[in-house]
């Protein structure tokens, strides 16, 4: 005879996740739940949220790596308990960190001597990579200073006003002005001639761009290079250069060796560049290079007893995770110089297919430029009827993330679209997604323009009045209006930006 029971309350093991309790009250948000939840609900509940996020291989708006071979996800996996900073506990992190810092500075051509080690450091991201930087140029400017004993509570910096924020964010928090070269229609990076003309006796470096985010341009460091020479001899100044190739560092040593924009350049003195970026790592890693020892000045390097070791470090944070780290070296030795130069020549062909095809659409202008980073900037011939906005928005609809920007000063009028082409994203895809633009298109043709009607009571009471803007004016508002429109969007849903 069997014997049968009825499963009771406790029996969690015959329970369906979404049977259970959990899924039927909201998760508290703000403050901690007085009590526990089983794993498996709370991995499933917090699985489902995730779903909301876009997809990160079609996110086309970040530069950032998204795939990875599984082996390299096998080591950050195994390496992820690990605390970098605990460097005489990880002594073979700590060497692999050396080798790619050394490995990166022979890419950037630095002058170092036979078995000479290279000076630099991993760091999260470019941006603390740009911090430390611009920490070594102003203590180096406030000792040569007092030296010469001259006031020294004014550093500057002069760089292009198509900068990242953390460049202004370096400014504000280290107390340094940031002298932006304004750019012009139709020219969207630091024009070298006008930036040495606002370099003065203050300024701790000129930061030049190589890969502007705005377009993907490389900007013209050996020009700077040669025109800050030539000042600095008629001043008796040395003012030298920082390249923040956070984008492009990983990808003109591969497919443009012939440009000069790195060590090779006298007065190029740190250089950084993101791993996470092109150097094909996931989100967390960047890294600083100085040209030699002396362009890192020793008071700006902490030497601690933690755990047991001296340990020199120079980082605006402490402990951080060693997956990145390895995950660099795993990318430096597996592609070597030959595979890193096909998969940039192989990003650079995607490139041209996605130009072409949105060439034949005929109704874009081409913003990007053909050398640079692998991306297409484009904007609308004809934006009066729906704009480059709109069209961001209804990609969605396909699951594509295509950022729409306006430039910064002096070019605000300009809108465009920007497609970043990383490593993962196919031929395939780049076909798929110009059919996808034109169906976008298409369905907007046969839309009443939404953004342009809101403006149309103004635009006529404008005429009425005697007074009638400009087309630039125009598409300015729209531009602003449609830009209130998504701000607005977004509260009701929580985005915090």
């Amino acid at each position: 005879m069997v014997v049968s029971k009825a499963a009771s309350e406790s029996d969690l093991s015959i329970h369906s996740t979404f049977a259970s309790r959990y899924v039927r009250v909201s998760l508290p948000r703000f403050k901690m739940p007085e009590n526990s939840i089983p794993k498996d609900a709370a991995y499933q509940i917090i699985n489902d949220e995730l779903m909301l996020d876009g997809n990160p291989r079609l996110n086309l708006a970040s530069f950032v790596t998204t795939w990875m071979e599984p082996e390299c996800d096998k080591l950050i996996m195994d390496s992820i308990n690990k605390n970098y900073v605990d460097m005489d506990e990880y002594p073979v992190t700590t060497e692999l960190q050396n080798r790619c810092v050394n490995m990166i500075a022979h890419l950037f051509n630095a002058p170092l001597g036979e078995g000479e080690a290279a000076v630099g450091v991993g760091t999260v991201g470019s941006s603390e990579a740009i911090m430390l930087a611009g920490l070594a140029f102003k203590r180096k400017w406030q000792n040569k200073m007092k030296a010469q004993g001259k006031p020294h509570d004014k550093p500057n910096i002069v760089t292009g006003a198509n900068v990242q924020v953390c460049w202004e964010k370096f400014a504000r928090y280290f107390e340094v002005e940031l002298k932006e070269v304004k750019l012009e229609d139709g020219y969207y990076v630091m024009d070298p001639e006008k930036a040495v003309e606002m370099v003065d006796e203050n300024t701790i470096c000129v930061a030049a761009i190589l890969g502007s985010t705005l377009n993907g341009e490389f900007e013209d460091v050996k020009r700077l290079n040669d025109l800050l020479v030539e000042k600095n001899k008629e001043t008796g100044w040395d003012t030298p250069i920082h390249v923040d190739a956070a984008s492009g560092g990983f990808i003109a040593p591969f497919i443009y060796p012939e440009i000069e924009w790195d060590f090779r350049l006298p007065l190029v003195k740190s250089i950084n560049v993101s791993g996470h970026k092109y150097g094909l790592v996931y989100a967390g890693i960047g890294w600083v290079i100085w040209r030699n020892k002396e362009d890192l000045p020793e008071e700006l390097i902490f030497h601690i007893n933690y755990l047991g070791a001296d340990q020199p470090t120079f980082t605006l944070n402490f402990s951080k995770g060693s997956s990145q780290v390895i995950a660099q070296y795993y990318q430096l030795i597996r592609l070597g110089y030959e595979g890193y130069k096909n998969i940039m020549e192989n990003c650079q062909e995607n490139t041209r297919v996605l130009r072409e095809g949105l060439e034949k659409i005929e109704r874009f202008n081409i913003v990007s430029k053909e050398i640079g980073v692998p991306l297409v900037a484009f904007s609308l011939k004809d934006n009066s009827r729906h704009n480059e906005f709109e069209i961001s928005e209804h990609l969605r609809r396909f699951g594509w993330i295509v950022p729409a920007y306006t430039m910064p000063a002096n070019a605000e009028h300009v809108t465009v679209l920007r497609v970043v082409i990383r490593e993962d994203f196919s031929r395939t895809l780049a076909e798929r997604l110009v059919a996808d633009i034109e169906k976008v298109l298409h369905e907007l043709d046969n839309l009443p323009a939404r953004v342009t009607a809101k403006l149309a009571a103004t635009v006529e009471g404008e005429v009425s009045s005697g007074h009638k803007k400009s087309p630039m004016e125009v598409q300015l508002e729209i531009t602003n209006v449609w830009k209130k429109f998504v701000a607005e969007k977004k509260k009701t849903k929580n985005v915090i930006c």
